[in-house]
């Protein structure tokens, strides 16, 4: 804890302790004055009568005042006794709650701390802790589970390229009476599920680096229309190969504090999954809008429309629009959770939506993120 909250959970402490000692101090002079009153009508009244000295009550009467010091000492300390046993008591029952309340805070749950009136800011505070505590259990718990994913996945996802790499190469091995060209082919086929398996196993410790470290980025003034005409054109033969076309519509000099590395790499991710899921004979739009203190990076292709079950699970890890097809040929359903936690990390927004055989998405990025300054 530090200092600060030490002053503040003191000063609240010496409140409620100079509340139960005023109080105290308070029903001692009110018993004392009660009792000098209680004496005084007691003498106001005696004087309304005519006593005889034989008269056995004005005898008894007249002892109690000769002795009013010998027997009024011992109440007024009995009094103050009574008094300072029922303040005393206070605090420790407020001990008490604040016993329960941390057994209670050992092993939160929903139901909340309740405390005396007297007491209601540190219940306020003990409650937060106690919701700051489900929070932190409740993502400890996320936590374990997506490890738990991605151990899964990783066992999925790595078996399938990695059988079939040792069955081509037991294949080669057994097979010594292949023919030179087949035994190209199969040699051809292995490498390409060797090289699948490093894309994986790359892929997956990247999500890993992204989930348990803190990211930094490297920001600088990076001119985002070149960037974007750099990325577009590195896709050019796979492009031919697919028969697609770009239409790109890039305002020149677009300036954007970023960090271009990532950044280059949600772009590349965006453009990859545009092609991989194109009609082929198509054109894939990228636009670039500048707005008041933000750009618009936008990427359409023409494909299935996604249905709206799956749009909004998109950028969740691990997640496939075509488990069939990724298992053999795309990502490990991790790009697009990469690519938004790193549109996040610039302080950005992206998003994706799909009508009509059309797939948008949509990058929001400030052109000068504050944390730079």
């Amino acid at each position: 804890m530090n200092n600060t909250k030490y002053k503040g959970y003191r000063r609240r402490h010496s409140q409620i302790s100079r509340q139960i000692l005023m109080q105290y101090i308070l029903s001692v002079l009110g018993m004392l004055a009660g009792f000098a009153l209680l004496i005084f009508l007691a003498w106001i009244f005696c004087r309304l009568f005519i006593w005889q000295p034989e008269d056995p009550l004005y005898r008894f009467l007249k002892a109690m005042q000769s002795t009013v010091v010998l027997w009024g000492g011992p109440l007024i300390l009995v009094g103050m006794f009574v008094l300072a046993y029922h303040y005393i008591s206070k605090p420790l029952d407020y001990l008490d709650e604040v016993t329960a309340a941390a057994e209670q805070l050992a092993n939160p749950d929903e139901t909340p701390i309740r405390l005396s009136a007297p007491m209601e800011s540190i219940q306020d505070e003990l409650n937060a802790v106690r919701e700051r505590a489900l929070r932190s259990a409740m993502h400890a718990r996320e936590a374990e589970q997506r490890k738990n994913d991605l151990i899964v996945y990783l066992a999925h996802d790595l078996k399938t390229p990695l059988t079939s790499i040792i069955g081509y190469l037991t294949l080669l091995r057994d097979e010594p009476e292949l023919s030179p060209a087949m035994r190209a082919k199969y040699t051809g086929i292995a490498l390409d599920k060797a090289e699948r398996l490093e894309t994986l196993i790359n892929e997956f410790f990247e999500i890993t680096r992204f989930s348990l470290t803190h990211l930094t980025l490297q920001r600088e003034e990076v001119n985002l229309t070149r960037m974007l005409e750099q990325v577009t054109f590195e896709f050019q033969p796979v492009l031919a190969e697919m028969d697609l076309v770009w239409d790109l519509s890039l305002p020149p000099d677009v300036v954007v504090v970023c960090d271009p590395d990532k950044l280059e790499r949600v772009f590349d991710n965006l453009l990859r999954n545009a092609i991989n899921y194109s009609y082929p004979g198509t054109l894939i739009r990228v636009e670039l809008k500048t707005g008041e203190g933000e750009v618009s990076i936008l990427v359409e292709n023409h494909g299935h429309t996604i249905p709206p079950e799956k749009l909004d699970r998109l950028f969740e890890q691990f997640f496939r629009l075509d488990s069939s097809r990724s298992s053999s040929s795309g990502g490990a359903g991790l790009g697009l959770a990469i690519a938004k936690e790193i549109v996040e990390l610039h302080g950005g927004t992206i998003r994706a939506e799909s009508a009509e055989e059309r797939i948008t998405f949509t990058v929001t990025l400030p052109t000068d993120y504050s944390p730079l300054r």
